[in-house]
């Protein structure tokens, strides 16, 4: 990748709105602002990270294109630690593909997938791991998983990786050490004391590794399917869930017959709710292949909401549901709570033995805040506020610490079984560079290709 061209994009979402953005960055930054922009006051200077009102033009055509504010942010004092120029027009597409091309055409080349951010990583503006978080506090879908972006954009785990390779390294040097003088015969350290210096780095690291599993869910979301026989209320939960009526609802069985899916935000976690066809025997070949396709779905899915009845007494379709999902992560809720209940509660106990269901009413909303607690006790086991901690929700971040906790664990075992010390210093080196490819400290351009091709251009 070339670092000493310019670079342009448009940076704001495809559409229309008040206001687009077109960033440029690079050394033609200034000259291609003086090219296109004529400030409504005489301007000799731009201050950097100043507004300056006037009009792009095309010198080309001798033709105002829009009226604008830019802004020239002279490095390394800018996102990507180069000279940037961002033109703020008004936010039709026309509007911006104009004066995208005369940006073009005045010296700068369509930048690639997420370039901005590689030159702010590449610039050492930004740490690989931080440069990250920028994609997900994009991406975010719930308050919490923006939080958790926002902390590590902060570089709260940039420091973490930091502080434990540092430990990992005044080891190293006394093992190094110790290699050195091994023929006067000087121990720098008892083996015992150096298996103990090296324990809390692995205890760190395993406990940064059990934040995964909550990371992933903040980060990615859960799936969580409604599940019943026909006309007990899935469709009436999903809207309620949903808090907006978004699948039609019909005392008609067999009324869903293919998924409806819909994200929602419960207590921070995206969850995509999946609205499935009724469940029974049917000889209706669509319906049929409906009820199929619901049993490789449920298979699937991180949360199965299991829904009966409760004006009703229990079928043999409930049972059938219950039966082949009881072994899975799941929720079991009562439907109609605000009709006479005729479901006996004591009939589920022989398949559910000790599962105390949960009455709701969809129609009324009667159970749903329960609902909700429930559905997320069932994937975040913790009560505790983890806000403070370093969580980590990225995969290439998790193979990177299980690796080096690999390493330092049979480091120490090495050591205390009294294995010459220059394979534990090996493993060490090893684990430093698996830590440092977290940060970004040892990584190859093929690894960089693939986090920066999920950006979006304008980033």
């Amino acid at each position: 990748m070339k670092l000493n061209d310019t670079i342009a994009a448009i940076s704001t979402p495809t559409g229309v709105g008040g206001i687009g953005i077109i960033r440029v960055s690079g050394p033609k930054s200034e000259e291609i602002g003086r090219l296109l922009f004529m400030p409504r006051k005489e301007v000799d200077h731009f201050k950097t990270h100043h507004l300056y009102h006037g009009e792009i033009v095309s010198p080309e055509k001798d033709t105002v294109l829009d009226e604008a504010l830019i802004t020239m942010m002279r490095k390394p004092h800018s996102y990507t630690g180069e000279d940037t120029l961002e033109i703020n027009c008004h936010g039709g597409q026309v509007i911006l593909q104009a004066v995208l091309s005369e940006v073009i055409k005045a010296g700068a080349r369509h930048a690639e997938p997420g370039e901005f951010t590689r030159r702010a990583f590449l610039n050492n503006r930004l740490d690989l791991s931080q440069a990250e978080a920028v994609y997900d506090m994009i991406m975010a879908r719930t308050d919490r998983g923006l939080d958790m972006a926002v902390g590590q954009l902060k570089g709260n785990l940039s420091k973490k990786v930091q502080t434990l390779r540092s430990s990992i390294i005044d080891i190293l040097a006394l093992l190094e050490t110790s290699i050195d003088f091994s023929e006067e015969d000087v121990e720098i350290l008892p083996t015992s004391e150096l298996a103990g210096r090296i324990q809390p780095i692995i205890d760190d690291l395993r406990k940064l590794l059990s934040t995964y599993h909550e990371g992933k869910i903040y980060r990615d979301g859960i799936s969580a399917v409604i599940a019943g026989k026909p006309n007990v209320g899935k469709s009436s939960l999903l809207n309620r869930l949903l808090g907006e009526k978004r699948v039609i609802v019909t005392p008609i069985p067999g009324t869903t017959r293919d998924f409806i899916e819909e994200v929602t935000n419960i207590k921070g976690v995206p969850v995509r709710l999946t609205d499935t066809a009724g469940i029974r025997d049917t000889e209706n070949i669509i319906e049929k292949e409906g009820v199929e396709l619901v049993w490789e779905k449920l298979s699937s899915a991180d949360v199965v909401i299991i829904i009966l009845d409760g004006s009703e007494k229990l079928a043999g379709e409930d049972m059938e549901i219950i039966k082949k999902n009881r072994d899975k992560n799941h929720v079991l809720v009562i439907n109609k709570s605000d009709l006479p209940h005729m479901l006996n509660v004591r009939e589920l106990d022989d398949i559910l033995p000790g599962v105390i269901p949960l009455w709701i009413s969809a129609k009324h909303g009667e159970g749903i805040p329960a609902l909700k607690e429930h559905i997320h006790s069932s994937i975040i086991s913790h009560t505790d506020d983890r806000r403070s901690e370093t969580i980590i929700t990225n995969l290439r971040h998790k193979t990177a610490l299980e690796k080096a906790l690999d390493l330092i664990s049979k480091t120490r075992e090495n050591i205390l079984g009294g294995i010459s010390y220059e394979l534990p210093a090996l493993d060490l080196r090893e684990s430093l560079e698996s830590l440092g490819e977290i940060v970004g400290e040892t990584i190859n351009e093929e690894v960089l290709d693939r986090i920066f091709s999920t950006f979006c251009i304008g980033k």
